[in-house]
């Protein structure tokens, strides 16, 4: 079983402490291993496989927040303590900026939680899977232009880890300047909580293929379908989100 970078600085304690807990009980010795081997499952790393065409969720999880801010559009997946905590990219593209944001830790579920500590891990793309800025610019004659942000360029996107109650370690794999394929890896938070991706302003709430509370699979579940007018004159993005993504083994 993979784990992620970590792991066993939480459960080696527990795991080699099982042996002696032997001169107490025998409930104690198999507490103890439970809580390890429990530590290490919670750290598991499966590898993933995206599917052909489209935006992959970037965690596993539930959608607690689909939200229109501006010109953007913002996705955000709760993750619970049985969900895989490893964070993958939701498409291709090029790492411009990794920043750290100290904060509270508030649960992950409340609204009090867009304060927490968070990493923001941006991107510059021009992934297939994205709607082109061509596209963007015609329903743009159609809706309100008082929202538009004409200094920000379409590809920019963003992924933010977010620590909650119990989460207090965010560990982000990339950094700047890395080329990123879809369903790579890009970090995972120790013990929490909530994944956000922001997309760019080409992208509509109505783009968007999820719905509050459905569940995702990071790397696999499709949040954006490509539509074959974006796919031309492009090659597929086939990446397995197991090659090399800058992860300490």
């Amino acid at each position: 079983m993979n784990v992620a970078p970590g792991a066993w600085k939480y459960a080696i304690v527990p795991l080699l402490a099982a042996p002696f807990a032997l001169v107490i009980s025998v409930t104690a010795s198999l507490v103890a291993l439970a809580v390890g081997a429990g530590t290490l499952a919670f750290f598991r790393d499966p590898d993933r496989t995206p599917p052909p065409t489209g935006v992959v969720s970037p965690a596993d999880g539930n959608v607690s927040v689909l939200r229109e801010e501006g010109d953007r559009v913002r996705l955000g997946i709760f993750m619970n303590v049985w969900h895989v905590h490893v964070v993958r990219a939701p498409f291709a593209g090029r790492v411009t900026d990794v920043e750290h944001v100290s904060g509270a830790n508030r649960p992950a579920f409340s609204k009090e939680s867009d304060r927490n500590e968070r990493v923001h891990v941006r991107l510059e793309t021009d992934s297939p899977n994205l709607p082109s800025p061509e596209d963007a610019d015609s329903a743009a004659v159609e809706t309100d232009e008082s929202t538009s942000h004409p200094d920000e360029p379409d590809s920019d996107a963003e992924v933010t880890l977010i620590a909650g109650a119990f989460a207090r370690r965010i560990h982000p794999y990339a950094e700047r300047g890395d080329a990123l394929e879809r369903g790579d890896r890009i970090g995972h938070i120790a013990f929490g909580s909530r994944v956000d991706l922001l997309f760019p302003p080409t992208v509509d709430v109505e783009d968007v293929a999820v719905d509050i509370g459905d569940s995702m699979t990071a790397g696999e579940t499709v949040v954006l379908e490509s539509s074959p007018g974006d796919l031309g004159g492009f090659d597929l993005e086939v990446g397995s989100g197991s090659g090399s993504d800058g992860r300490d083994e």
